[in-house]
């Protein structure tokens, strides 16, 4: 007997617990900037940096857009080697969840599920450009959310 559902998401009308759904991954933005290009210029030892920024809109009442902007610089020494952004975004739809879950599943598991796709991204944007590969450590998210749960979540309108 074949289950013409099997393999779909309940609708979301019939669930009445607590939903996190992912509807949508994309890549919202990216830049590369590599001053010098990949030039062999002594050892290849550069001080990368890497900055993460999470920002929110709501696009319906129980829909929100999450993008996680990934920055990483490399230096070597005084000099930019390369600078690369990457701004992953993902549409959830959240529902039935207390503005605690709300606050945590923005904060802290939507970027968790983005994070994988930017650091694809990266790696991939910074081997085009000709240099060594660069995977970025995992981040423990949780860990971020936790250290910064007293400060609100920007918007959109507040990150502009």
């Amino acid at each position: 007997m074949v289950n013409e559902a099997a393999g779909t998401m309940p609708a979301p009308e019939e669930a009445n617990g607590p939903i996190l759904h992912l509807q949508h991954v994309y890549l919202k933005d990216c830049s590369y900037e590599a001053p010098n290009g990949p030039r062999g210029e002594g050892n290849w030892n550069p001080q990368i940096n890497l900055d993460l920024h999470t920002g929110v809109t709501v696009l319906a009442p129980e829909v929100q857009e999450v993008v996680l902007t990934v920055t990483v610089s490399a230096k070597q020494g005084e000099t930019t080697v390369f600078l690369v952004e990457v701004k992953q975004a993902g549409v959830f739809m959240l529902r039935n969840l207390s503005e605690e879950d709300t606050k945590r599943a923005v904060g802290a598991i939507c970027p968790g599920v983005l994070f994988p796709y930017a650091r694809a991204q990266v790696s991939q944007l910074i081997t085009l450009g000709g240099f060594p590969q660069l995977l970025l450590p995992p981040v423990n998210f949780d860990a971020l959310y936790a250290a910064n749960q007293n400060q609100p979540i920007p918007t959109a309108a507040q990150a502009n």
